[in-house]
């Protein structure tokens, strides 16, 4: 028998909030035509099924009755806080539609739609996955959607269970996969809509049309709960360095919220070293004269917030895995044993570039030549780079104390945030917005929406003032190399360093260094005061000047 626990069962009883609009029958109001963000004339030749869609936005509609159809849903990738109630959301919206209608979730991914592994969500089902955290209710996989027998595979199961519409929540990957399935099913002609919905706890999922991928929010408020328990804990002690990484491989949004929410001392923005062209030498040279700066005062304790794709953004060692990723594409590399890879590198690695790998730690240097994600990206989180930066860090303030430039202690001690937010119960939110995904997503099914990412707007305002609608995929889209070759893949969104949020940090970044101005935000909190339970994160507001 599951047990479950006295939060999980008053949890349960929430009804997430939904945008007037998709309270009852809607119609779409469509703008004008659409074009890709890079790449024009390369992404229409790809997707000339698909392309220069109209952004759609629903309002309040006639009534209307539907004939019943069958939709199939995907969890893909990560998790991320709040997937349960997309599919609750669609679950509800596809219900509403027709009582007759029926929903299936592929299981572990979209290895489920290949391999025809499913279940059906039934009542009582999704009855109990409702404003929980985690994929458990169908499991997530990251299979890729990217070959012609894969979709052939797909169709079959999708006409056996006479499934109208498949539904892919997912980050940038997945839905350049759902966009591909979209174009591949509508040159065929086969009478399956595709629609993705924007998930990804990094936060680079997001444009004019996202202002924010599902489960930002209550990661970084999960996060920023553990900082604050360390800045606690740091400021009673007293005796350490807190090195602190936090997800984020692309993109430092999730680090920049947690400084925003928690006031650390140093919170390292990878966007900005690229742009300032750092080295390695050059950020910690920072750190430690932030460490000096603050023992003048008797502080020899701080914290550092880290983004886990720091190391890629140090312009030298950018071009290094840039030179890598060609290497080990090549059919050679493949033929390679996995001991002898190492010294088949190094002997195909430009002289500066060389220079640069024979420079770095062996086991940083070792992760960097070795280690690939399944869409070929090096696996940053593996990289401590946590430990990489207090060692270093620590070294160079021994020289400083040589030359009498640093007259304190210096103790590190490292945490690295990263499964601890992906499968939190979701804020109130991201219950929110996340059921208002799904359910606006039945809606765009109904209209006929093949190739669309559904999205809810206005989301700095009560729920109710949500705008509800849908973006073409292709719309997001351009070419980046990927595994050797150029791809067409939804554009990241990566820290804006003239935008207000990186803005407000760099005024305020300065005097949180020497001063110990520590913000506590405490757990997430589901029942209360709007101002305590409610508020989406400090990201947004600043984006939309609130």
């Amino acid at each position: 028998m599951s047990v479950k626990s006295n939060l999980q069962i008053a949890r349960s009883a929430y009804k997430p909030k939904l945008p007037t609009a998709l309270q009852g029958p809607v119609k779409s109001i469509e703008g004008a035509a659409t074009e890709s963000v890079g790449n024009q004339s390369e992404i229409k030749e790809l997707f000339p099924n698909t392309y220069g869609m109209p952004v759609v936005e629903f309002a309040k509609g006639d009534s209307k009755t539907f004939p019943q159809f069958n939709v199939g849903i995907i969890l893909s990738g990560g998790q991320a806080p709040g997937g349960h109630n997309v599919i609750s959301g669609l679950y509800d919206g596809v219900k509403s539609l027709n009582p007759n209608n029926k929903l299936y979730g592929f299981l572990m991914g979209p290895g489920g739609l290949v391999d025809h592994k499913y279940m059906e969500i039934t009542p009582a089902l999704i009855d109990e996955y409702r404003n929980t955290g985690g994929f458990d209710i169908i499991g997530s996989g990251r299979t890729k959607l990217e070959e012609v027998d894969q979709f052939e595979k797909g169709i079959e199961i999708l006409r056996e269970l006479s499934i109208r519409a498949l539904v892919i929540i997912g980050g940038d990957d997945s839905n350049t996969n759902a966009c591909v399935l979209a174009e591949y099913y509508a040159a065929k002609k086969y009478g399956v809509q595709v629609i993705g919905c924007p998930k990804t706890i990094d936060g680079d999922l997001k444009n004019s049309q996202i202002e924010t991928s599902f489960g930002f929010d209550t990661a970084c408020k999960t996060y920023s709960e553990l900082i604050g328990n360390i800045e606690r804990d740091c400021n009673s002690a007293r005796k350490y360095w807190h090195f602190i990484k936090v997800m984020g491989r692309s993109a430092s949004h999730i680090a920049l919220e947690c400084a925003l929410q928690t006031q650390p001392n140093i919170c390292l923005i990878s966007e900005e070293v690229e742009a300032k062209e750092q080295s390695l030498d050059d950020i910690v040279s920072y750190i430690a004269g932030i460490v000096a700066k603050r023992a003048e005062n008797g502080n020899n304790f701080g914290t550092v917030i880290i983004p886990e794709g720091l190391i890629e953004f140090v312009p030298a060692i950018k071009k290094l895995i840039a030179e890598l990723n060609d290497v080990l594409a090549t059919p050679e590399a493949q033929a390679v044993s996995r001991d002898e890879q190492i010294d088949f590198v190094k002997s195909h690695l430009s002289s500066a570039n060389l220079a640069v790998f024979n420079s770095l730690p062996a086991g940083v240097a070792r992760q960097l030549a070795l280690d690939r994600d399944p869409h070929g990206n090096v696996q940053v989180s593996l990289i401590e780079t946590e430990k990489l930066l207090s060692e270093m860090v620590g070294k160079k303030l021994a020289e400083m104390k040589k030359d009498g430039k640093f007259v304190g202690k210096f103790s590190a001690q490292h945490h690295f945030f990263g499964y601890e937010g992906r499968c939190a119960a979701p804020s109130n939110f991201d219950a929110d917005y996340c059921y208002s995904l799904g359910y606006n997503a039945s809606r765009l099914i109904v209209e006929g929406k093949t190739g669309y990412m559904s999205v809810i707007r206005n989301t700095t305002a009560p729920a109710s003032e949500w705008i509800a609608g849908g973006v073409p995929i292709t719309m997001m889209m351009n070419l980046e190399k990927r595994n050797g070759k150029m791809k067409p893949v939804i554009r990241k969104a990566l820290v804006e360093l003239d935008g207000a949020p990186f803005k407000y940090f760099a005024a305020n970044r300065d005097e949180w260094a020497v001063e110990t101005a520590y913000v506590y935000p405490g757990s997430i909190q589901y029942w209360g005061p709007s101002e305590v339970c409610d508020q989406p994160t400090k990201t947004l507001k600043l984006e939309h000047n609130k």
